[in-house]
């Protein structure tokens, strides 16, 4: 099921090379290491994490559970280096940010609606929100970054893809604890 996502995203995901600049050689030597699935998947992977940490970004304002909220912000923390990883593995690629899922609504893609509808709802109607949709981000995440390691070509994504597998299963962890625990209040205390 992997290869077939990975697939489907590398059929509708075609990275050109950078071309502007560098020479033909140059460039060609600065994208070997990487295949299409390498870029497509980070070409991918960042508009997931830039939406996922906008969401993130909305929990200190609007979140009624403590433990939500800090949730929120390790998984924020974890989306900023993921970017910068990201970022600097494309970058290397030599292959451009043409942005090519700007404003698009994936699985697992936080969409620009609940974007929209978490800025303005408070509480624990925010809270369910925000959980539903990190579970649909790390599960989607989760399956794309197997698909990278299986089919990816460079060490560097593949190796990121690792990484961030590893941290989306911890934060996911995380997540299933807040669903077993009760909501906690504003200045309750616990154990």
């Amino acid at each position: 099921m992997c290869a077939a996502v990975v697939a489907l995203l590398v059929a509708g995901c075609t990275a050109q090379p950078a071309t502007s600049g560098t020479s033909p050689g140059a460039a060609a030597s600065r994208t070997s290491a990487f295949n299409a699935t390498d870029t497509a998947w980070i070409l991918l992977m960042i508009p997931m994490a830039e939406r996922a940490r906008q969401l993130t970004d909305l929990a200190p304002s609007r979140s009624a559970d403590p433990a939500v909220a800090t949730l929120a912000a390790r998984t924020g923390s974890a989306l900023r280096t993921d970017l910068a990883r990201l970022r600097a593995a494309l970058k290397r690629s030599g292959v451009p940010d043409t942005r090519p899922h700007e404003g698009h609504n994936m699985p697992g893609m936080v969409g620009l609606d609940t974007l929209d509808t978490a800025a303005a709802t408070k509480g624990r109607p925010f809270d369910l929100i925000l959980t539903d949709a990190l579970r649909a981000h790390f599960t989607q995440s989760r399956m794309l970054c197997a698909g990278e390691q299986n089919q990816g070509r460079a060490d560097e994504a593949t190796g990121l893809a690792a990484a961030i597998a590893r941290s989306t299963a911890q934060q996911m962890a995380g997540l299933d604890r807040l669903r077993t625990a009760p909501p906690a209040t504003p200045g309750s205390r616990t154990g």
